[in-house]
C-alpha cells in the first residue's frame, strides 16, 4: 500500500457538489468509480484509463481476449499469464481514497478478513470540503440565505402540531404575567412577539439591533429607521462581529445597563424559568426525534441567546425583508424547515446521533433493573426489553473503539483488538446467560443460548447478505463483487459450520434414541404388552447413559474447538500475508494527506477505556437480560427458540446490519457480504470454542449438541448462500430468496415446539 502526500489535481473540481447531492464526498465511497463493470470492459479493450489524479493509467491494456473467445493480433496474451487470470485480477482490483493515513488504515482494515467492517470516520473531516447538505446539518440557524422553496411543507405542518402550538402559547401566558407585573412590560411585548414567531418561525429572522440603528430610533422615534426594507439582491447576511463604536450623541438619554434594571430580576424571576422548561422539554424532544434536531437547536438558541438580550435590542422580520444593516444588526435565528432527513447521518464528535440518543438507555436499564427488585414500577418484560435494547449503543461503542485502534495501530494489534473484543458483546450475554443457569438448574437458559448462536450463524448468513443486496440492488441496479475473496470467506464459513455440527451428526449416528411417555391407541403404556402403534413424546438421543458421550462425544467436541481456532489463524495467514494479493487494495496515488494531519475523534488511550467501560455495562445488561428473560420464556403462544434466534441473536448485530446497509447504498457490496460472513466465520471459529472452553474449566452444562432444527437449517442456509455468491453478481432478486429463507425458518422457529426442559 503506497500513502502519498501529494493532493490531487482535481481536488477542487471534486469539492465542488451539487447542494441536492445525497452522498458526502467522493471518497466515502471507498472505491473508486473504475471498479464499474463498464470501466472495466474499458479496460478490457485496450483504451486509455484516468487514474486518481485524471491522467492516462501506466497500467498495461488487457488483452481483448478476456471479453471474447480468441486474442486479436494487436494485444497478444502472454503466455505465462492466462486470460481467466487477468480477468479476475482486473475485478478484484481496487483503488481507496482516503482523507489521511488513519482514515486509509480504517478502510484496508475494512477489506481484511477478521477485521471488523467500518463504516463511520475514526477522524474529523475537513468542515470546507463537505457536501452543502452535510454543511447545512451543521448550521447553528444564525446565518439567513436567500431561499426559494415553498414552505408550507409536511414537516412544518407537523412541527405546528407537535411544537409550535404549546410553545407559542406558553409564551403568551408568559407575555401576560409580565404585563401584570407592569415593570416587565417590555419583556411581555418581547413574549408575545415571540408567541407569533414559534407558531410559525419559517421564513422569519430573529436579529439583535445595533448600536447605531438603536440610537437613530431613540433620538427621532419618527425617522425611517425601517428594518423590514426590502433588497432582493442582498448577500447572505452573518452574524456580524463585534459592534463597531459610534460616537456618543450630545444630549442623548443614557440607557440603564441591563444588569442594574428592576425588570431584569423580574423577568429571571417569574418570566424566564417556565419558558426554560418549555424550552427544554421541545428540545428534548425534538433532539429524540432526530429528524427535527432543527428544532432542537432553534430552542437551545433561543434559551441560551435570545432570551437573556435586552428586549428593546429583539427584533423578528420576515427573512426575505430583511435589509442587511452592516454592523448595526446581528441574525441571531432563522429557520426554513422544520424536519430534515439527512439527520441520520448527524455525529456529535464522531458517534452518530442514534447511538448518543440510546445511551440514556443504558442508565435507565441500570436504575430500574438493579434498584427495583421487587418489580415495583416496571415489570420484568419490561425491563427485558429495556436492558436488551441498550445493548444495541453499546455494540456500536465497542465497534467504534476497535475501528479507532486498529486504524492507529500496526496489523498486530489490529488482529488482537479484533479477536479480543469482536465478540464480546455476544460472549458476555452467552457466559451470564449459561451461569444463571446452571445455578437456577435451569436447562433451558442452554437451549436460548443454542438458539441464539444459530439465530447469529442464520442472520449473518442469510439476512444481512439478503437486505443489503436488495438495498443495494433497488438503487444500483446490479452489484459486483470479488468472487474470489468471496470464495476464501465462503469456505471457511464451510468448514466452520462443519465442524460445530460434526459433534452433532455424530452423537445422531451412534446414539441410542429414547423417548418419554409413550402410549399406543388403545391406551396403554410402553410397559404394557398391548399392540398396537406407539406414539411418544419427547424424544432424544440418550448420551449420558453408558459411555458414548464421555468416551467418544466429549472427546471429538474438544477436537473440533481445536481446530476451528487453528482455522480460523490459518485463515488469517492466507489472506492477509501470503495470498493478501486476492484483494489487491492500495490507496490511489495523491488521496492521503499526512498522518499528522489528522484528528482523530478517539484516541487509542480513549478507545481502550471505551472499550472496557462498554464491556462492564454490556456484561451488566446481559445479566439484566437474563434476569428478566424468564417471564418471557413462559410466553404459552412464543416457542424459546424463536426467542433465541430472533431477539437474543440479532439485536445485538443492529450496528452492524446498518454499516452493511450503507456499504451496499455506496455499491460496495462486496464488503456488505462480508459483514455477516466475518460474524458467521467468528461465531463457529472463535465464539463456540470459547464457550466450550470455559465450560470445561467451569462446568455449566453446556453440551456442544443442537436439535435437528438447528442442525439442517444451518447447513441449508451455507449452501444457499454459497450458490448465490458463485457468479459475483448480486441484485434485489437473489437478496429477496435470501431473505425469504430466512424468514421461513423463522417462521419454523416460531411454530416449532419448546425444547426439552423449558
Amino acid at each position: 500500500m503506497s500513502l502519498s502526500s501529494t493532493q490531487s489535481s482535481d481536488t477542487s473540481s471534486r469539492r465542488r457538489r451539487p447542494a441536492e447531492h445525497t452522498q458526502d464526498y467522493p471518497w466515502e465511497s471507498d472505491l473508486l468509480a473504475g471498479h464499474n463493470h463498464e470501466q472495466i470492459h474499458d479496460r478490457l479493450h485496450g483504451g486509455p484509463q484516468p487514474n486518481s489524479t485524471g491522467t492516462p493509467s501506466s497500467h498495461p491494456s488487457i488483452c481483448p481476449a478476456l471479453c471474447t473467445t480468441k486474442c486479436t493480433s494487436s494485444h497478444t496474451c502472454p503466455s505465462h499469464h492466462p486470460c481467466d487470470d487477468s480477468w479476475v485480477e482486473i475485478q478484484s482490483k481496487r483503488t481507496i481514497r482516503a482523507e489521511n493515513e488513519v482514515e486509509a488504515n480504517k478502510l484496508v482494515n475494512n477489506y481484511r478478513f477478521g477485521f471488523r467492517k467500518w463504516k463511520s470516520h475514526v477522524t474529523e473531516r475537513p468542515f470546507e470540503v463537505r457536501s452543502e447538505v452535510v454543511k447545512e446539518l451543521y448550521s447553528e440557524l444564525n446565518v439567513i440565505k436567500p431561499h426559494s422553496g415553498r414552505l408550507i411543507t409536511c414537516g412544518n405542518l407537523a412541527y405546528v402540531f407537535l411544537f409550535g402550538w404549546w410553545v407559542s402559547l406558553m409564551y403568551f401566558l408568559v407575555g401576560m404575567l409580565m404585563f401584570i407585573t407592569i415593570s416587565g412590560i417590555p419583556y411581555g411585548m418581547l413574549c408575545w412577539k415571540l408567541a407569533c414567531y414559534f407558531l410559525w418561525p419559517f421564513g422569519k429572522s430573529i436579529h439583535e439591533i445595533g448600536n447605531t440603528l438603536r440610537r437613530c430610533c431613540e433620538q427621532a422615534p419618527d425617522c425611517d429607521c425601517n428594518v423590514e426594507g426590502t433588497e432582493e439582491n442582498s448577500p447572505v447576511l452573518l452574524p456580524s462581529p463585534t459592534e463597531v463604536a459610534v460616537p456618543e450623541w450630545p444630549g442623548r438619554p443614557l440607557r440603564t445597563p441591563y444588569w442594574h434594571r428592576f425588570s431584569t430580576y423580574v423577568w429571571l424571576l417569574l418570566g424566564y424559568p417556565p419558558l426554560v422548561v418549555i424550552h427544554s422539554l421541545a428540545c428534548f424532544l425534538s433532539w429524540i426525534l432526530v429528524f427535527t434536531i432543527p428544532v432542537s437547536k432553534m430552542n437551545a438558541r433561543t434559551l441560551g441567546v435570545i432570551l437573556l438580550l435586552d428586549p428593546e435590542d429583539v427584533s423578528v422580520s420576515t427573512c426575505s425583508q430583511r435589509k442587511p444593516q452592516g454592523y448595526e444588526t446581528r441574525a441571531l435565528l432563522c429557520c426554513y424547515h422544520a424536519v430534515n432527513w439527512y439527520y441520520y447521518k448527524y455525529t456529535v464528535d464522531g458517534i452518530n446521533v442514534f447511538a448518543v440518543n440510546l445511551l440514556p438507555l443504558v442508565i435507565f436499564a441500570m436504575i430500574i433493573g438493579y434498584i427495583d427488585r421487587e418489580n415495583q414500577y416496571a415489570s420484568s418484560e419490561v425491563k427485558f426489553v429495556i436492558a436488551i435494547g441498550s445493548i444495541i449503543p453499546l455494540s456500536y461503542y465497542i465497534g467504534m473503539g476497535i475501528a479507532s485502534i486498529s486504524a492507529q495501530s500496526n496489523f498486530a494489534v489490529g488482529a488482537v483488538v479484533n479477536a479480543s473484543f469482536g465478540s464480546i458483546t455476544e460472549l458476555t450475554f452467552y457466559i451470564t446467560a449459561l451461569l444463571k443457569g446452571h445455578h437456577a438448574a435451569n436447562k433451558c437458559l442452554q437451549e436460548v443460548v443454542k438458539a441464539a448462536l444459530t439465530g447469529t450463524l442464520l442472520g449473518c448468513i442469510l439476512f444481512i447478505p439478503g437486505i443489503c443486496m436488495i438495498i443495494g440492488g433497488l438503487r444500483h441496479s446490479e452489484q459486483t463483487f470479488n468472487s474470489r475473496s468471496t470464495g476464501v470467506s465462503s469456505a471457511l464459513l464451510f468448514i466452520s459450520v462443519g465442524g460445530v455440527f460434526a459433534p452433532t451428526l455424530f452423537s445422531k449416528a451412534y446414539g441410542n434414541l429414547v423417548c418419554d411417555a409413550c402410549t399406543n391407541s388403545t391406551g396403554g403404556n410402553s410397559t404394557s404388552n398391548s399392540s398396537g402403534p406407539f406414539v411418544c413424546h419427547n424424544c432424544h438421543y440418550d448420551l449420558n447413559n453408558g459411555t458414548l458421550f464421555h468416551n467418544h462425544v466429549e472427546p471429538l467436541v474438544y477436537t473440533v474447538s481445536a481446530l476451528l481456532p487453528v482455522a480460523y489463524i490459518i485463515g488469517l495467514t492466507f489472506t492477509l500475508k501470503t495470498h493478501s494479493h486476492i484483494y489487491d487494495i492500495h490507496v490511489g496515488e495523491g488521496q492521503v494527506t499526512s498522518h499528522h494531519g489528522a484528528v482523530v475523534h478517539w484516541s487509542r488511550w480513549r478507545s481502550l477505556v471505551i472499550l472496557i467501560m462498554a464491556t462492564v455495562l454490556t456484561s451488566a445488561c446481559a445479566d439484566l437480560v437474563t434476569e428478566n428473560i424468564q417471564p418471557i420464556l413462559s410466553q404459552p403462544n412464543i416457542s424459546q427458540y424463536f426467542i433465541g434466534v430472533t431477539a437474543l441473536a440479532m439485536v445485538p448485530e443492529i450496528p452492524e446490519i446498518v454499516n452493511g446497509i450503507q456499504f451496499a447504498l455506496q455499491n460496495n457490496i462486496s464488503l456488505s457480504l462480508e459483514v455477516g460472513i466475518c460474524i458467521a466465520v467468528q461465531v463457529c471459529m472463535l465464539q463456540i470454542p470459547i464457550l466450550v472452553l470455559f465450560n470445561a474449566f467451569y462446568d455449566v452444562g453446556f453440551v456442544l449438541l443442537f436439535s435437528d432444527l438447528h442442525l439442517w437449517a444451518s447447513i441449508f442456509s451455507v449452501i444457499l448462500v454459497n450458490y448465490i455468491f458463485m457468479d459475483g453478481k448480486s441484485d434485489y432478486f437473489q437478496g429477496t430468496a435470501l431473505v425469504v429463507v430466512y424468514l421461513i425458518l423463522l417462521a419454523m422457529y416460531y411454530f416449532a415446539p419448546s425444547p426439552a426442559g423449558c
